[in-house]
């Protein structure tokens, strides 16, 4: 062993018997699929560590397991240099150990309180077991204001926007005396505002000697915060080093396996003939919005949470009904009365929340994929499923989902895989419009760019694309317009070339000193 090598096994052997977690060998197969092939992790006091990968990498799986939701195969987990039984999810908070998933553990049924307090709600009146709400509601205030966020604490949180839903989970999180603390994806659905609190508050656990683990796809903010960051590819570790020894473009390579040529592969394309276009249209909080999209553009839409921008894309797909305006689809007057009606018409939408309103998670990748589009398969009173089947088998292998077999259940694939199960579904109903609310939030920079190129191919083929986007990166180097909107209201309309971060937060700020709720 050269000194240099003995030195590097030195200091490793030293991190582990210091670190407040250690994960060592930790194998984890499932049919068909070895998600994890004995992956190490550890974690240090009052650091945060990044761990980073594609979609299907098996990030949130090695979480999962941490978390007590996936019982590991092989390995083993030791928590201040004592092995760890985890079995259950109570055991993992017992143990001081917090996750934030990025599929939501929320009951929408209760509400803000109640979820960000469940299973350590204070109690009163001396030996009866009599809830008291009043300190439930105040207790779960203080949170949300370390978060520097104010939501009625009585709401349901079924009634929330998925921003704002991230926030109760975060809150979830912080109600409990973490000493580990896992963020899948946290930054997913936050504005910048929203995610500069955040940091703030990583910050302040971190001074506490809390130890984080910080998953996301935002390559920006592992540079921004972390101390650390391991890279996993195809269920093995490929890389750990301290942030400051990798760069940007030697991560991507990391964790794709390959140079990544071109981040956003934009191509211009001269703008066609006119496919939507909305005038003067007001709904709830919308008022009188007006622009217009034409074939062979990525239309844009910026705005901070609150801005209104998903309550336009569900006026638009007839979820929602508008109040007054006018909307003119392919030429013809455009008012949907249902998604139904919307779908009929040629227009798609790829929900901010694919997990509650874009899939059916039980339901296997095929069955999703079809969903949209079965009157397209039905012969006689039955479903043609060898047609059905070669369909979704082509989808597949075009937008290279990640999965065991088309008969799986969706809700075991990661979430990148699942945004692209739902774009299969809208490339199969031969949409005319696709709204892409959020289309990359929780999905890794290689799967983003095969997004982005279908975007380039979608647009080639004369189909309107309209990208709803907190990613003012993606924003900017995708879209030939972008539409800013705050509170509700237009404020401006930037072409390519014009178009810059600051002149996008200037117009989303426009209305100041106003409250910003729902996005």
């Amino acid at each position: 062993m050269t000194k240099q090598r003995w030195s590097r096994w030195r200091q490793k052997r030293l991190n582990e018997m210091n670190s407040l977690l250690v994960m060592q060998g930790i194998v984890k197969e499932y049919p068909g699929v070895r998600a994890l092939d004995g992956v190490d992790f550890d974690l240090q006091a009052g650091e945060v560590h990044c761990l980073v990968g594609e979609n299907g990498a098996g990030k949130s799986t090695l979480m999962k397991i941490l978390g007590g939701a996936v019982q590991k195969d092989a390995g083993s987990v030791s928590i201040d240099g004592q092995e760890a039984m985890i079995s259950t999810p109570i055991d993992a908070q017992r143990l001081g150990i917090g996750i934030i998933y990025q599929d939501f553990r929320l009951v929408d049924e209760l509400n803000v309180a109640e979820n960000i307090l469940l299973g350590q709600e204070p109690a009163g009146f001396g030996f009866l077991t009599v809830l008291d709400r009043k300190a439930e509601h105040k207790r779960a205030e203080e949170v949300l204001s370390q978060l520097g966020e104010v939501l009625d604490t009585h709401i349901p949180t079924g009634h929330l926007s998925a921003a704002q839903r991230q926030i109760v989970e975060i809150a979830k999180a912080l109600s409990r005396n973490v000493r580990i603390l896992v963020m899948d994806e946290p930054s997913a659905s936050l504005s910048e505002h929203e995610l500069n609190n955040l940091f703030i508050i990583i910050k302040r656990l971190k001074s506490e000697g809390v130890g984080i683990v910080y998953i996301s796809h935002r390559l920006d903010e592992v540079f921004a915060i972390g101390d650390r960051v391991t890279v996993l590819r195809d269920g093995s570790r490929v890389h750990a080093s301290p942030v400051g020894g990798v760069d940007r473009r030697t991560l991507i390579r990391l964790m794709v396996g390959r140079e990544l040529e071109q981040e956003y592969p934009k191509i211009e394309l001269r703008p066609g003939a006119e496919i939507l276009r909305i005038e003067n249209l007001s709904a709830g909080m919308l008022k009188n919005i007006t622009f217009s999209v034409t074939r062979g553009e990525i239309f844009g839409i910026a705005g901070l949470v609150g801005a209104g921008r998903s309550e336009l894309a569900h006026v638009l797909f007839g979820s929602k009904r508008k109040d007054s305006g006018k909307v003119v689809f392919d030429g013809k007057d455009f008012s949907p009365r249902s998604p139904r009606e919307a779908i009929e018409a040629g227009l798609g939408l790829l929900t901010e929340d694919r997990n509650r309103y874009g899939l059916i998670l039980p339901m296997n990748v095929r069955e999703n994929i079809s969903l949209s589009n079965l009157h397209e398969l039905v012969r006689g009173f039955v479903i043609d499923r060898g047609t059905e089947r070669t369909a979704a088998g082509r989808f597949t292998d075009q937008l290279k989902i990640k999965t065991p077999s088309l008969e799986v259940p969706v809700e075991t694939l990661s979430g990148g895989n699942r945004q692209k199960v739902i774009l299969a579904r809208w490339l199969f109903t031969k949409s005319k419009v696709l709204i892409f609310d959020e289309p990359t939030a929780g999905i890794d920079v290689g799967a983003k760019r095969e997004i982005y190129l279908l975007m380039n191919e979608l647009v080639g083929r004369g189909i309107g694309v309209v990208m709803i986007s907190s990613d003012l990166p993606e924003l900017l180097g995708m879209c030939d317009r972008i539409a800013v909107m705050c509170l509700g209201r237009v404020t401006g309309i930037l072409r390519r070339g014009e178009a810059t971060q600051e002149a996008i937060l200037s117009l989303a700020t426009q209305f100041s000193g106003t409250e910003i709720h729902a996005g």
